[in-house]
């Protein structure tokens, strides 16, 4: 892979500093262009995602052989118990912290009002996928395992092309327009003046969720380097571009190309690599679980619902897995999680409307910590199958 997050970091900041410029100072016909390129590139992504899954799970479980069955189990394990720990360290963290901390904010939900002013496109195009996310993730589970035990056989050579092809549309329009597509979200943001109304309000909860997140990638990248006996901080350091790459797309799979470069760069074997990020960036979802833990309870406290462990531990467990059918995209997490928000903690429609919103304002950094705790899995994978399997 080319070296593809050369200045993007740079680009990136760059975009996010001219995005709230533009927003906040350009005219509404300038700014609807650039919503306008949103919604066509966003189109694109979701119908190129199932895509990406396809091109780089399906050769990289081929390539790993009869072991690519015990490599996802071990994969899909430590993803989600990841994600538990995620959902019940949260739980435990905010049952301290939150009733004494919003104990002077119990009026303050009311005061979160609509956007008062939104960008539209000037014209849209529908752009369908081919197949939806679940269905590529288990189609390339079922044609890479098949072909692992094919010694010879003209369908892998189909799909290291088909591969080479995926990986030529990252490299070349999806990794070249992500800055732009940044700037877009956040001209978006400043314009409609919503995320700042909404930020008001909810600081504090923001601030601990926050620094949740930072402790959670500590210990994530603490037990890597424990593990692969590496200095942790340096490969969290490593991992930053694929932090603020995700803090800016606000999409895990429109990360893939960087995460997977970093990992990379962290020492993690390339097959590994290329089976274990794009297969995190669709199961693995610390960040997300995180944040949706922190804000239900946080809505719950603020309208005098209770809560215990045993309500929130079904509730963590059903997450973890109603995510895993999210779409890569912004704000998949919590759609996906709507349905057990109300059927398990009884969230009334506006509750849910709070939720939404709040989810949203802080979707970039949920995203950026399943990101970055992707690096720290591929570590740890790349450690426990050295010298067992052939890769």
């Amino acid at each position: 892979m080319k070296r593809i997050t050369s200045n993007l970091l740079f680009k990136v900041f760059l975009a996010i500093v001219f995005g709230i410029l533009f927003g906040l100072y350009l005219p509404e016909s300038i700014n609807r262009i650039f919503a306008t390129f949103n919604a066509f590139f966003g189109q694109f992504l979701n119908f190129a995602i199932p895509l990406i899954i396809l091109g780089l799970i399906m050769p990289a479980i081929a390539d790993l052989g009869k072991g690519a069955g015990k490599l996802l189990l071990i994969t899909a394990a430590i993803a989600y118990g990841s994600t538990l720990f995620s959902g019940f360290l949260t739980y435990f963290a905010t049952s301290g912290i939150f009733p004494k901390l919003l104990a002077s904010n119990l009026n303050d939900v009311a005061q979160i009002g609509d956007s008062t002013a939104t960008l539209s496109p000037y014209f849209s195009i529908i752009i369908p996928p081919a197949l939806d996310v679940m269905t590529s993730l288990v189609l390339a589970f079922v044609i890479g395992l098949g072909l692992s035990y094919q010694e010879n056989s003209t369908l892998k050579l189909v799909v290291n092309d088909f591969q080479k092809i995926i990986m030529q549309v990252i490299e070349n329009i999806i990794v070249p327009l992500l800055p732009l597509f940044i700037m877009g979200i956040f001209i978006s943001m400043a314009y409609s003046g919503e995320v700042f109304s909404i930020l008001e309000v909810f600081i504090s909860i923001i601030g601990v969720i926050f620094a949740l997140h930072i402790i959670l990638l500590l210990l994530q990248y603490t037990i890597a380097g424990i593990l692969t006996k590496q200095n942790p901080l340096r490969l969290l350091a490593n991992m930053m571009p694929a932090y603020f790459t995700a803090l800016g797309t606000q999409s895990s799979a429109a990360t893939i190309p960087v995460t997977l470069e970093q990992s990379l760069k962290n020492g993690v074997s390339e097959k590994i690599a290329g089976f274990v990020i794009p297969l995190c960036a669709t199961i693995h979802l610390s960040g997300s679980i995180m944040k949706i833990t922190a804000c239900a309870m946080a809505l719950m406290i603020l309208e005098g619902m209770p809560f215990d462990i045993t309500l929130f531990a079904g509730f963590i467990f059903m997450l973890g897995i109603a995510m895993i059918a999210a779409p890569g995209v912004p704000g998949g997490a919590i759609m996906a999680a709507v349905g057990i928000l109300q059927s398990m903690l009884g969230f009334s429609e506006e509750m849910i409307g709070l939720m939404i919103a709040l989810y949203i304002a802080m979707d970039s950094f949920g995203t950026a910590c399943n990101v970055t705790g992707d690096g720290a899995i591929a570590l740890v994978v790349d450690r426990i199958t050295k010298d067992k399997m052939v890769v």
